[in-house]
């Protein structure tokens, strides 16, 4: 008896072996500092009939496959909160809605150039519009940009495209209208209207009188509000797959139904393991259904695809950022992180190949466009800084004058500030108004948006920008400053290694700053490092405060009666 012929012995058995493959496959993806998303879509291929072929159980795959996907577009719903949505800005608007025109174009002429026919194109320009929010976020937040003003813009246009998400996936239900129900399609037509807007008003219902009260009452107990969304993003997907809706958009009204309740985060955060879970059978069942024998004629598209995605994208948002008034270092990061396709790309195509709408090759294709994307568009946003540096001599041409748009707080070149303190978070301002009181002038410097206007509202001067760009730091009036502070920590977690600490020692000496440096360590290994770099005095924010506490405590102890005790 062969491997493949002892693991597809029953279903458990086969799904144990798939599961201990995707650990494996991850572990690898972990060492590669890729995304958990390409290394499920490993899993699919190498599971799939062109390598192991042990998917056999394909019904039980193709349902926990369906629940993924439904769950998955059940969080997208409850992300797409209206004041959310509200609160975006323009710019993330008009950048993700131009993002999304430029690219479904541009990928339609591509398309038809290397020989797809019209539907066809169109599906796959459309495919490239999306980005992986999860993807995204979870890169930013380790590199602890996800406040900062790209960060900002960026989240903003990916809303906009999950916007797209849902417009796009309630179209292909309209179109897919008729398909395996039998009779006339304008029966269909009619049917199917009524039930979407029956299910939708049932929504606004919930939302409005239902939702909250509900789920306050289950959030007494965690488990049952998660076992509550989970049957509630079944219970959605299953009627809209009967009323002919499709089950992805009644997952997405699932979400949105409780996307306002104060429970969502909560909500969202226990379901997102789930979500991580059942995906991998999306993936599988994804990969059972691909001949790789098949691909090698979709290379070449594979490959014109993927450049256009990993340069034509960054290159459409940084010229609508720039055209908008934004610097071009600022639309250069957030341009980044739209360099790749996300699973619903492959979700959409997949509901085009189920239409019978495109072929089952093109979700291959896109497939190797996703594996490419995401692969890349990794490191390029983990190294983000460093391309930048490469490339900056030659974007200059997307930035306006002036960037008026980042234009927010008052230039300072010209004044004249003793303390200059990088990093305006809680130790930041406790120490700036300190010195304010004292009546020493402070210029405050951050790239998160937030904390400038808090700063501003406390009367303290700022600029805003990113203390790890050589040129924002050449302007800074640094000749007559006897103090450089910076509070920003070391973060160890994350995928890059850089020590934004160290970055700054080196900037602000090449800039000519001959005063004194001082900045924050959380160890004493740290602060020996630092002092070899030359920072005169190494901040240790806990044991200071606990040095400090121990001096008001020993204040109120008699201390000559303990010691005779």
């Amino acid at each position: 008896m062969t491997p493949t012929e002892l693991i597809t012995q029953s279903s458990f058995t086969e799904v144990a072996a798939l599961l201990v493959l995707a650990a494996i496959m991850g572990f690898i993806g972990l060492l590669l500092r890729q995304p958990l998303i390409v290394s499920f879509i490993a899993v699919g291929l190498i599971s799939g009939p062109s390598v192991l072929d042990i998917v056999q159980s394909k019904d039980q795959i193709e349902l926990l496959s369906e629940l993924g996907i439904a769950v998955l577009l059940f969080l997208v719903g409850i992300k797409l909160d209206v004041k959310l949505i509200r609160s975006i800005g323009g710019v993330s608007v008009m950048t993700g809605l131009g993002q999304v025109a430029f690219t479904s174009i541009i990928g339609y002429f591509i398309g038809l150039a290397i020989g797809l026919d019209h539907i066809t194109s169109l599906y796959v320009a459309v495919a490239l519009t999306f980005s992986s929010t999860i993807i995204i976020v979870k890169l930013l937040s380790d590199k602890r940009e996800i406040d900062s003003l790209h960060g900002q813009i960026a989240l903003g246009f990916l809303i906009v495209q999950d916007l797209v998400v849902v417009v796009a996936m309630i179209v292909l239900s309209a179109i897919g209208i008729g398909y395996g129900h039998g009779g006339s399609e304008d029966a269909s037509v009619w049917r199917v209207a009524i039930s979407g807007m029956g299910l939708l008003l049932f929504v606004i219902v919930f939302v409005r009188y239902i939702a909250n009260p509900l789920t306050a009452k289950l959030a007494k107990a965690p488990e049952l509000l998660v076992i509550y969304a989970i049957a509630q993003a079944a219970l959605f997907a299953a009627i809209g797959d009967l009323v002919g809706l499709g089950m992805e958009v009644g997952g997405l009204l699932a979400g949105v139904a409780l996307a306002s309740t104060p429970f969502r985060e909560s909500i969202a955060a226990r379901l997102a393991p789930l979500r991580d879970f059942l995906l991998l059978f999306f993936f599988i069942a994804l990969g059972a259904t691909l001949d790789l024998s098949l691909l090698g004629a979709h290379i070449t598209g594979a490959i014109i695809f993927s450049l256009f995605v990993l340069i034509g994208n960054p290159l459409i948002v940084l010229a609508i950022m720039g055209m908008m008034g934004y610097r071009k270092r600022t639309g250069f990061l957030a341009g980044l992180t739209v360099a790749q396709i996300s699973e619903f790309s492959l979700i959409f195509i997949a509901m085009g190949v189920s239409l019978g709408h495109v072929q089952q090759d093109i979700l291959g294709l896109v497939t190797l466009v996703g594996i490419v994307t995401i692969a890349a568009s990794t490191y390029m946003i983990t190294y983000s800084h460093q391309l930048y540096a490469l490339f900056e001599p030659f974007i200059g041409v997307f930035e306006r004058a002036g960037a008026p748009r980042e234009q927010s707080t008052e230039q300072h070149s010209e004044d004249t500030y003793p303390v200059i303190i990088f990093g305006l978070g809680r130790l930041g301002t406790a120490v700036a108004t300190r010195l304010k009181e004292k009546g020493i002038k402070v210029l405050g410097l951050d790239f998160n948006p937030s904390a400038i206007k808090r700063w501003n509202y406390l009367g303290l001067d700022t600029e805003y920008g990113d203390v790890t760009d050589a040129e924002f730091v050449a302007d800074l009036p640094l000749r007559h400053a006897q103090w450089v502070v910076s509070t920003i920590p070391h973060h160890h977690t994350g995928l890059t290694s850089e020590d934004t600490r160290r970055t700054i020692v080196q900037l602000t000496r090449s800039s000519g700053f001959t005063g004194k440096l001082a900045t924050v360590s959380q160890s004493k290994v740290e602060t020996e490092e630092l002092k070899l770099l030359g920072v005169d005095l190494v901040l240790e924010p806990f044991q200071d405060a606990a040095d400090r506490a121990s001096e008001l405590l020993l204040e109120g102890l008699d201390c000559q009666s303990i010691k005779s005790e």
